[in-house]
Order: structure tokens, then C-alpha cells, then sequence
């Protein structure tokens, strides 16, 4: 089964979370919800950036290293990634972020 590695942003907090799932739509109901006390404090999420990986080993290690950059270096690491960015409004914050 693939897993997907995800970015979320909350414009109401300006803070992003970094999580993987078998089930992006789910999850991300389940973070705008309030179901997840880790991102309750922050809905609603907007998906910026996912990848799918092949198994859910890669995915924790991936998102793993995620986690591990500072806010600078995860917005460089999307702006390399662009084909796996979220849509059009993940680009539009991308995009005011990096000064374009």
C-alpha cells in the first residue's frame, strides 16, 4: 500500500504540520474536524505539498526528515518540489513567502 507524506499550513496560526497517511482526504477531514488534538489549535488546514511513497517505512522517514528543518528550509525545500505542491493557493503562499 502507498502512504502519502503531507504538509499543512494553517493560515490562522501561520504553522505547519508534517504527518503521512494511506488516506489524504480522510486525514485531512479529520485535522479540519478537530478530531486531532495536534492540529486543533489550528483549522483550518490547507494542504500545501504531498508525495506519495511506495510503504509506510519511507513515508516515516521522510517525514521524519520534514520535521527536522526550520520553517525556512522547508518553504526552499517545497519551492524545489513544485510538481507535488498542493494547488494553485499553495502556490500563491509559496510564492509570498519567497519574496516572488
Amino acid at each position: 500500500m502507498a502512504y502519502i507524506v503531507y504538509i499543512l499550513y494553517s493560515p490562522s496560526t501561520d504553522e505547519f504540520y508534517r504527518g503521512h497517511t494511506g488516506d489524504i482526504k480522510q486525514r485531512l477531514k479529520r485535522h479540519n474536524s478537530g478530531y486531532e488534538l495536534s492540529t486543533k489549535h489550528g483549522k483550518p488546514w490547507i494542504i500545501l505539498w504531498f508525495v506519495e511513497e511506495a510503504n509506510r517505512g519511507e513515508a516515516q522517514i521522510l517525514e521524519g526528515k520534514l520535521k527536522n528543518l526550520s520553517r525556512n528550509r522547508l518553504i526552499r525545500f517545497m519551492e524545489k518540489q513544485l510538481e507535488n505542491i498542493g494547488g494553485p493557493d499553495a502556490l500563491t503562499l509559496l510564492g509570498q513567502w519567497s519574496g516572488c
